[in-house]
């Protein structure tokens, strides 16, 4: 039988070592279990889990210190991309739920579902099925989701929050000011707001940036 390897990411240590307790448990979710290689803290030890280890599940927290969540997807799709990544999240934002569904998570759980729910989707998200659990599912019904940023839009959102001149942007993204102001207008035409103030407003109500991440 084939075997499957995880890496967990997640800022507690408490949930890492349930979540392992749970995979390496023989029968519980496979027959033979599924193998803990790495265990990562942060954005950045998640990065280099998966260019190390390239596992067959990647079990990842989206608010982590030093790289996001949205940041390691798009890391794991570059090195490895056979990765299955679940995401576990607390965040309600419809913003964030729907952009991670756009980015192509293969499972998508609230930190409130059930854990036998969790147990239950692992080995048909292993075997290439698409989960997103009830609870997420309920919440995208109840609200109509923003237009998705592009990933450029996104980065243009974190640099304007962390204060940069179109400028400075320019020179951060290796663009033009003019590109800059484009995406700027872009993302604001988007969200429906009209000032910096309001555009930083929604994006933390709607879980767009995190209010703790390190810019």
């Amino acid at each position: 039988m084939k075997t499957y390897t995880c890496v967990i990411a997640d800022d507690h240590a408490i949930v890492r070592g349930g979540l392992r307790a749970a995979l390496e448990a023989p029968g519980l979710i496979e027959e033979h279990g599924i193998t803990v290689v790495a265990e990562a803290a942060n954005g950045l030890e998640a990065i280099a889990a998966l260019r190390q280890h390239r596992p067959s599940l990647m079990l990842l927290d989206v608010q982590m210190p030093l790289a996001g969540g949205t940041e390691v997807l798009l890391e794991a799709r570059r090195w490895s991309p056979d990765t299955r990544i679940v995401v576990l999240t607390g965040i309600s934002a419809v913003g964030k739920l729907s952009e991670l569904i756009d980015s192509g998570v293969d499972g998508l759980f609230s930190k409130a579902t059930e854990n036998d729910a969790l147990y239950a989707a692992l080995p048909k998200i292993l075997r290439g099925g698409r989960v997103i659990s009830d609870h997420v599912a309920a919440l995208l019904e109840d609200r109509a989701a923003p237009s998705p940023l592009t990933d450029r839009e996104r980065q243009t959102l974190n640099l304007i929050v962390a204060g940069q001149s179109n400028k400075e942007m320019a020179q951060i993204l290796g663009i033009s000011a003019k590109t800059v102001d484009r995406h700027r207008t872009s993302l604001m035409q988007k969200l429906d707001v009209h000032s910096v103030a309001q555009l930083i407003a929604f994006a933390l109500r709607e879980g767009l940036i995190d209010p703790s991440a390190e810019l």
